[in-house]
């Protein structure tokens, strides 16, 4: 595990006609205050990688689709400076993964569908508080499960 990921299971509640899926609530665990809300589509295969945030908690869950998330940690004096962490996030494994400040992620849809990830920041969106990097710039093997 990464130094300060959290990975929360969630519950889902069967009720007749459709289920209600929780996410988060104000006094669990990963809440670091509320800036925005939305959601990312990403198509079947595709890879979406490499983003990290300067100051955003981000909250991600997987209401539809089956999604793999990686994270990687190249935060000097870190515990896990250095280190990758793999998670899939789909009704089956319905969980949120709260990513703090600085931690390098990326995400690729396995599902035969379009995938949707719900993202609760923690400060709202600004284009200079985060960072991106191109897929080669972080080595990692999409191509095979961990």
């Amino acid at each position: 595990m990464i130094e300060g990921v959290v990975v929360s299971p969630l519950k889902i509640i069967d009720v007749s006609g459709g289920d209600v899926l929780h996410v988060l609530k104000h006094d669990d665990l990963g809440f670091a205050g509320f800036g925005e809300a939305y959601f990312s589509t990403i198509n079947a295969g595709e890879v979406k990688a490499w983003k990290r945030h300067k100051k955003m908690v981000t909250n991600l869950v997987v209401p539809v689709g089956i999604i793999r998330f990686v994270l990687f940690d190249e935060r000097k004096g870190s515990a896990s400076c250095g280190t990758y962490y793999e998670i899939v996030l789909s009704r089956k494994n319905y969980s949120r993964l709260t990513i703090p400040p600085m931690i390098w992620f990326g995400f690729q849809s396995l599902g035969e569908k379009m995938g949707i990830v719900l993202n609760i920041a923690s400060i709202k969106h600004v284009a200079e508080e985060s960072e991106k990097k191109e897929i080669k710039e972080i080595p990692y093997d999409w191509s095979v499960m961990k």
